[in-house]
Protein backbone atom coordinates (compact mmCIF):
# COMPACT_ATOMS: atom_id res chain seq x y z
CA UNK A 1 0.00 0.00 0.00
CA UNK A 2 2.73 2.60 0.82
CA UNK A 3 4.45 1.77 -2.47
CA UNK A 4 1.21 2.32 -4.39
CA UNK A 5 0.66 5.67 -2.68
CA UNK A 6 4.24 6.65 -3.50
CA UNK A 7 3.70 5.78 -7.16
CA UNK A 8 0.50 7.83 -7.41
CA UNK A 9 2.00 10.77 -5.54
CA UNK A 10 5.13 10.64 -7.68
CA UNK A 11 2.97 10.58 -10.81
CA UNK A 12 1.14 13.69 -9.65
CA UNK A 13 4.42 15.53 -8.97
CA UNK A 14 5.73 14.51 -12.39
CA UNK A 15 2.57 15.77 -14.06
CA UNK A 16 2.75 19.01 -12.07
CA UNK A 17 6.37 19.71 -13.03
CA UNK A 18 6.33 23.08 -14.88
CA UNK A 19 8.33 21.99 -17.90
CA UNK A 20 6.53 24.41 -20.25
CA UNK A 21 7.41 27.37 -18.03
CA UNK A 22 11.00 26.13 -17.82
CA UNK A 23 11.23 25.90 -21.61
CA UNK A 24 9.84 29.41 -21.89
CA UNK A 25 12.40 30.79 -19.43
CA UNK A 26 15.27 29.08 -21.22
CA UNK A 27 14.03 30.59 -24.48
CA UNK A 28 13.33 33.98 -22.88
CA UNK A 29 9.66 33.81 -23.74
CA UNK A 30 6.64 35.09 -21.82
CA UNK A 31 3.67 32.77 -21.90
CA UNK A 32 0.00 33.62 -21.42
CA UNK A 33 -3.31 31.78 -21.57
CA UNK A 34 -2.81 28.18 -22.63
CA UNK A 35 0.95 27.73 -22.13
CA UNK A 36 1.14 24.91 -24.65
CA UNK A 37 -0.47 26.98 -27.41
CA UNK A 38 1.48 30.07 -26.39
CA UNK A 39 4.77 28.17 -26.56
CA UNK A 40 4.03 27.10 -30.14
CA UNK A 41 3.07 30.62 -31.18
CA UNK A 42 5.92 32.50 -29.50
CA UNK A 43 8.70 29.93 -29.51
CA UNK A 44 8.22 28.22 -32.85
CA UNK A 45 7.77 24.64 -33.92
CA UNK A 46 10.97 23.20 -32.46
CA UNK A 47 10.41 24.33 -28.89
CA UNK A 48 6.69 23.65 -29.19
CA UNK A 49 7.47 20.08 -30.25
CA UNK A 50 9.81 19.65 -27.28
CA UNK A 51 6.99 20.83 -25.02
CA UNK A 52 4.62 18.24 -26.49
CA UNK A 53 7.19 15.48 -26.05
CA UNK A 54 7.49 16.44 -22.41
CA UNK A 55 3.74 16.17 -21.95
CA UNK A 56 3.69 12.79 -23.66
CA UNK A 57 6.47 11.57 -21.38
CA UNK A 58 4.55 12.71 -18.29
CA UNK A 59 1.56 10.60 -19.33
CA UNK A 60 3.52 7.51 -20.33
CA UNK A 61 6.18 7.18 -17.62
CA UNK A 62 3.88 6.58 -14.58
CA UNK A 63 1.98 3.84 -16.41
CA UNK A 64 5.15 2.09 -17.60
CA UNK A 65 6.79 2.35 -14.18
CA UNK A 66 3.67 1.00 -12.47
CA UNK A 67 3.55 -2.01 -14.77
CA UNK A 68 7.29 -2.60 -14.51
CA UNK A 69 6.99 -2.68 -10.70
CA UNK A 70 4.14 -5.16 -10.96
CA UNK A 71 1.30 -3.07 -9.51
CA UNK A 72 -2.31 -4.04 -10.10
CA UNK A 73 -4.08 -2.37 -12.99
CA UNK A 74 -6.12 -0.22 -10.60
CA UNK A 75 -2.96 1.34 -9.17
CA UNK A 76 -1.45 1.80 -12.63
CA UNK A 77 -4.59 3.55 -13.86
CA UNK A 78 -4.65 5.73 -10.74
CA UNK A 79 -1.02 6.74 -11.35
CA UNK A 80 -1.82 7.71 -14.93
CA UNK A 81 -4.79 9.79 -13.80
CA UNK A 82 -2.68 11.42 -11.08
CA UNK A 83 -0.19 12.59 -13.71
CA UNK A 84 -3.01 14.16 -15.72
CA UNK A 85 -4.41 15.83 -12.61
CA UNK A 86 -0.96 17.17 -11.85
CA UNK A 87 -0.76 18.75 -15.28
CA UNK A 88 -4.22 20.31 -14.88
CA UNK A 89 -3.97 21.41 -11.25
CA UNK A 90 -0.26 21.62 -10.39
CA UNK A 91 0.75 22.40 -6.83
CA UNK A 92 3.74 24.36 -8.16
CA UNK A 93 1.55 26.84 -10.08
CA UNK A 94 -1.22 27.58 -7.59
CA UNK A 95 -3.28 24.70 -9.00
CA UNK A 96 -3.77 26.53 -12.31
CA UNK A 97 -2.27 24.34 -15.02
CA UNK A 98 -3.00 23.29 -18.59
CA UNK A 99 -5.97 21.64 -20.30
CA UNK A 100 -4.29 18.21 -20.19
CA UNK A 101 -5.17 16.99 -23.69
CA UNK A 102 -1.68 15.89 -24.75
CA UNK A 103 -0.72 14.18 -21.50
CA UNK A 104 -4.13 12.48 -21.35
CA UNK A 105 -3.83 11.10 -24.88
CA UNK A 106 -0.36 9.73 -24.11
CA UNK A 107 -1.57 8.20 -20.86
CA UNK A 108 -4.50 6.54 -22.62
CA UNK A 109 -2.21 4.93 -25.20
CA UNK A 110 0.14 3.68 -22.49
CA UNK A 111 -2.72 2.29 -20.42
CA UNK A 112 -4.72 0.61 -23.21
CA UNK A 113 -3.59 1.21 -26.79
CA UNK A 114 -6.48 -0.60 -28.51
CA UNK A 115 -9.31 1.68 -27.33
CA UNK A 116 -6.95 4.64 -27.76
CA UNK A 117 -6.48 3.73 -31.42
CA UNK A 118 -10.26 3.77 -31.88
CA UNK A 119 -10.70 7.00 -29.93
CA UNK A 120 -8.06 8.89 -31.90
CA UNK A 121 -10.10 8.56 -35.11
CA UNK A 122 -12.29 11.63 -34.35
CA UNK A 123 -9.13 13.65 -33.71
CA UNK A 124 -7.68 12.63 -37.08
CA UNK A 125 -10.95 13.51 -38.83
CA UNK A 126 -11.07 16.84 -36.99
CA UNK A 127 -7.50 17.62 -38.05
CA UNK A 128 -8.39 16.88 -41.67
CA UNK A 129 -11.47 19.10 -41.47
CA UNK A 130 -9.32 21.85 -40.02
CA UNK A 131 -6.35 21.44 -42.39
CA UNK A 132 -7.81 20.57 -45.79
CA UNK A 133 -9.63 23.93 -46.21
CA UNK A 134 -6.33 25.70 -45.66
CA UNK A 135 -4.70 23.57 -48.33
CA UNK A 136 -7.54 24.41 -50.70
CA UNK A 137 -7.42 28.11 -49.92
CA UNK A 138 -6.67 30.48 -52.73
CA UNK A 139 -3.24 32.04 -52.67
CA UNK A 140 -3.81 35.67 -53.42
CA UNK A 141 -4.43 38.98 -51.78
CA UNK A 142 -4.16 39.21 -47.99
CA UNK A 143 -7.43 38.44 -46.28
CA UNK A 144 -8.75 36.34 -49.13
CA UNK A 145 -11.01 33.64 -47.73
CA UNK A 146 -10.52 29.93 -48.16
CA UNK A 147 -12.51 28.11 -50.82
CA UNK A 148 -13.91 25.84 -48.11
CA UNK A 149 -14.08 26.74 -44.43
CA UNK A 150 -11.84 29.45 -43.04
CA UNK A 151 -8.82 30.21 -40.92
CA UNK A 152 -10.30 28.79 -37.73
CA UNK A 153 -12.18 25.56 -37.21
CA UNK A 154 -14.06 24.32 -34.17
CA UNK A 155 -13.65 20.75 -35.36
CA UNK A 156 -10.51 19.94 -33.36
CA UNK A 157 -11.85 20.66 -29.84
CA UNK A 158 -15.02 18.78 -30.77
CA UNK A 159 -12.96 15.87 -32.06
CA UNK A 160 -10.88 15.80 -28.88
CA UNK A 161 -13.98 15.78 -26.68
CA UNK A 162 -15.49 12.95 -28.73
CA UNK A 163 -12.23 11.00 -28.55
CA UNK A 164 -12.15 11.04 -24.76
CA UNK A 165 -15.83 10.12 -24.66
CA UNK A 166 -15.13 7.12 -26.92
CA UNK A 167 -12.27 5.81 -24.78
CA UNK A 168 -14.33 3.98 -22.11
CA UNK A 169 -16.91 2.86 -24.67
CA UNK A 170 -14.23 1.41 -26.94
CA UNK A 171 -12.52 -0.19 -23.96
CA UNK A 172 -15.75 -1.86 -22.88
CA UNK A 173 -16.46 -3.06 -26.42
CA UNK A 174 -12.93 -4.44 -26.82
CA UNK A 175 -13.08 -6.30 -23.52
CA UNK A 176 -10.60 -4.23 -21.52
CA UNK A 177 -10.60 -4.75 -17.71
CA UNK A 178 -13.27 -2.75 -15.85
CA UNK A 179 -10.57 -0.86 -13.95
CA UNK A 180 -9.19 0.51 -17.22
CA UNK A 181 -12.64 1.43 -18.52
CA UNK A 182 -13.48 3.26 -15.31
CA UNK A 183 -10.13 5.02 -15.53
CA UNK A 184 -10.92 6.12 -19.09
CA UNK A 185 -14.34 7.38 -17.98
CA UNK A 186 -12.73 9.41 -15.19
CA UNK A 187 -10.23 10.74 -17.72
CA UNK A 188 -13.09 12.06 -19.89
CA UNK A 189 -14.67 13.75 -16.88
CA UNK A 190 -11.35 15.36 -15.94
CA UNK A 191 -10.87 16.73 -19.45
CA UNK A 192 -14.35 18.25 -19.51
CA UNK A 193 -14.03 19.60 -15.96
CA UNK A 194 -10.80 21.39 -16.85
CA UNK A 195 -12.39 22.83 -19.97
CA UNK A 196 -15.20 24.12 -17.83
CA UNK A 197 -13.14 25.64 -15.04
CA UNK A 198 -9.94 27.04 -16.62
CA UNK A 199 -10.27 30.81 -16.26
CA UNK A 200 -14.01 30.53 -15.65
CA UNK A 201 -14.09 33.40 -13.17
CA UNK A 202 -12.87 35.85 -15.83
CA UNK A 203 -15.55 34.64 -18.23
CA UNK A 204 -18.33 35.04 -15.68
CA UNK A 205 -17.14 38.58 -14.95
CA UNK A 206 -17.86 39.60 -18.56
CA UNK A 207 -21.61 39.42 -17.96
CA UNK A 208 -22.12 37.18 -20.98
CA UNK A 209 -24.91 34.60 -21.01
CA UNK A 210 -23.84 31.73 -18.77
CA UNK A 211 -25.30 29.15 -21.12
CA UNK A 212 -23.22 30.48 -23.99
CA UNK A 213 -20.09 30.55 -21.85
CA UNK A 214 -20.52 26.93 -20.77
CA UNK A 215 -21.35 25.78 -24.30
CA UNK A 216 -18.24 27.39 -25.78
CA UNK A 217 -16.14 25.85 -23.05
CA UNK A 218 -17.49 22.31 -23.10
CA UNK A 219 -17.85 21.91 -26.87
CA UNK A 220 -15.22 24.23 -28.32
CA UNK A 221 -12.77 24.63 -25.41
CA UNK A 222 -12.88 28.40 -25.86
CA UNK A 223 -12.86 31.06 -23.16
CA UNK A 224 -14.81 34.30 -23.53
CA UNK A 225 -12.30 36.51 -21.68
CA UNK A 226 -8.48 36.41 -21.93
CA UNK A 227 -7.21 33.67 -19.66
CA UNK A 228 -4.12 33.95 -17.51
CA UNK A 229 -2.63 37.16 -18.86
CA UNK A 230 1.08 37.81 -18.41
Amino acid sequence: MPAAIALVLGAYILGAAPHLSLLARLSRLRLAGDFHESLWQRGGRAIGFIGVLGEFAKGIIPVLVGRWLGFEVTVVAAAGLAAVIGQMWPVFSRFDGEKGNSIAIAMAFALAYRPALVAIIPIIIALLIRTVPRLLAKSGAPGERALIGGTYSQSLPLGIALAFLLLPLAGWRLGEPPEINWGMAILFLLIMLRRLTAGLRADLATGENIGGILTRRLLYDRATAPWRRK
